[in-house]
């Protein structure tokens, strides 16, 4: 057992994150793919107020990069394909090399075992219906949810509701996947030996617990320090489906058992985890950035509590509605609300609030990382609001 001040492990946590490296000058679509590789997916979240979700984390690790990369990795040509779209932690962008470590999820979803109740009664009641979305994908090609509005005169069965529905099945049991996604962000469904390379799909599907073990190193390997929750929160795994993992990969010695300075819970770090002297740098964070998107977790750790308010009544908002903690070197030493007025070309700061410890430079750097965000956004300015 190994002891660890929480200072110590926060900045294992920093690093295993991506954020111990300095900023490429010159970031290319390789820098994308070894953020996703080390941080196992993107969370996929369609709120286009500043950015969509899954174009920040790369931002927030090596700075200002080109987003038609992103795409065309996520939702381009077969030959260009680098990611697919599954429900990991939430719906993500997952590297390609992840697609036989979920095959087990896809197959219990197609035996109706996961899902909420109207997704699983296409695996029995209503598989014969189900088929027919299939038929029209197989036989059309790529198809949203919108494209069957008007199933119902075609199949005399299909309302829309039914429609998605069935899709989502299809989706979970990996009978279909995200062929591309239109201007709207809508999803385009189509076959996956129709989208994904042949050599992925060709890969030899593990069983459930090999594929389980998998994931558990992958989510160690991105968070460095973890308690067994986090370990399984990160690909959404089960008590059943991850404690057996956390046990071989103890076993075998590629989770350390540590304990962390403040913290109740028992906790693993993973062999290879990098334990800088110092992690220096600023960065706005995603809502659903794999730092802190386990909000118990982000409070365990840099002692910042954060709750996202889309959805909290305008007048109930404590600090804005798209709030993005800023991260300075070691510490969450505030958070911001964005948007991204496209129209006027400005970047606007709705709200900061500061955390009561930030140092007197906070301001300053913040401003150079809103400067930086801006550019990247292609806005020509920034304006801060007066409160």
């Amino acid at each position: 057992m190994i002891d660890l001040s929480l200072r110590h492990a926060r900045r294992i946590v920093l690093a295993a994150q991506g954020f111990a490296g300095r900023r490429g000058e010159h970031p290319t679509s390789g820098h994308i793919q070894r953020v996703l590789d080390r941080l196992g997916l993107f969370q996929i979240d369609s709120v286009n107020v500043l950015t969509r979700a899954h174009y920040l984390p790369a931002f927030s690790r090596f700075g200002s990069y080109d987003r038609a990369a992103l795409e065309q990795a996520a939702w381009g040509a077969r030959r260009h394909r680098r990611m697919f779209e599954y429900w990991a932690h939430e719906a993500s962008l997952l590297p390609l090399d992840l697609h036989p470590l979920l095959r087990w999820r896809m197959a219990r979803a197609e035996r109706g075992e996961i899902g909420y109740p109207a997704l699983r009664r296409f695996a029995t009641e209503h598989r014969q219906q189900a088929q027919l979305v299939l038929d029209r994908i197989i036989a059309e090609g790529p198809l949203a949810a919108a494209d069957f509005e008007n199933g119902a005169s075609k199949s005399g069965w299909w309302q829309w509701s039914d429609t998605k529905h069935a899709l989502e099945w299809l989706f979970w049991s990996g009978q279909i996947t995200t062929a591309t996604r239109r201007g709207s962000f809508a999803r385009l469904y189509d076959l996956p030996e129709r989208v994904l390379p042949g050599h992925i799909l060709a890969l030899p599907t593990p069983n459930a617990a090999t594929a389980q073990r998998a994931l558990i190193a992958r989510s160690a390997m991105a968070l460095g320090v973890a308690s067994a929750a986090d370990l399984r929160d990160y690909f959404r795994l089960k008590p059943d489906e991850a404690d057996h993992a956390i046990a071989a990969l103890t076993e075998d010695g590629l989770l350390v058992p540590v304990r962390v300075e403040g913290w109740s819970q028992k906790a693993w770090m993973h062999r290879d985890a990098r334990a800088p002297r110092k992690v220096t740098g600023t960065a706005l964070l995603a809502p659903f950035d794999p730092l802190i998107w386990e909000r118990a977790r982000t409070k365990r750790l840099f002692g910042f509590h954060y709750r996202i308010e889309i959805y909290v009544p305008r007048e109930k908002r404590q600090h804005g509605y798209y709030v993005l903690p800023f991260l300075m070197d070691e510490a969450l030493v505030g958070r911001v609300d964005l948007k991204a007025d496209r129209a006027a070309s400005v970047l606007r700061v709705l709200r900061v609030t500061l955390e009561p410890n930030a140092p007197a430079c906070t301001m300053a750097r913040l401003g150079g990382e809103l400067d930086r965000m801006a550019a990247w956004l292609n806005l020509e300015s920034v304006h801060v609001s007066a409160h």
